[in-house]
């Protein structure tokens, strides 16, 4: 009887096939630090403005829709007035994996745009602090 010298290669080629397509089935998963709020545009008009955000995940660069944002807060501290705030209200985007607010701002300056979410899916809260000039 004459031993077939591949005999025992194609099985274990055929397991370690088999594990390396399962293991790519798996979802690598995530750290709530692969996610970042991004600024749309840098600037905003003193008075009634919309500020836009987009989430992305730094792994991929691909925008991050439905996350739940549970905390926002606008105000002045880059221009060292922190006690200034302004209300802050989330308004419907069109564009998915982006988030915009609408608030009053009341004079020209350094506005820090401060977000806190969850993403779906992930453990943690996704947070970010953002900062844009308010023009007249």
């Amino acid at each position: 009887m004459t031993k077939n010298p591949f005999a025992r290669s194609v099985p274990a080629a055929l397991l370690g096939a088999v594990l390396s397509a399962s293991a790519m089935t798996v979802p690598a998963l995530a750290d709530v630090k692969d996610y970042q709020f991004q600024l749309v545009q840098q600037e905003a008009k003193v008075g009634e403005a919309v500020v836009a955000v987009r989430l992305v995940d730094k792994r991929s660069g691909k925008p991050v829709p439905d996350a739940v944002i549970f905390a926002k807060r606008l105000d002045m501290a880059p221009d060292s007035m922190e006690e200034m705030v302004t209300k802050i209200e989330q308004v419907p985007s069109t564009e998915p994996g982006v988030y915009r607010f609408k608030a009053k701002l009341s004079m020209a300056g350094g506005w820090r745009l401060s977000l806190g979410a969850k993403v779906q899916g992930e453990t943690g809260t996704v947070e970010d602090k953002l900062v844009f000039q308010a023009v007249k």
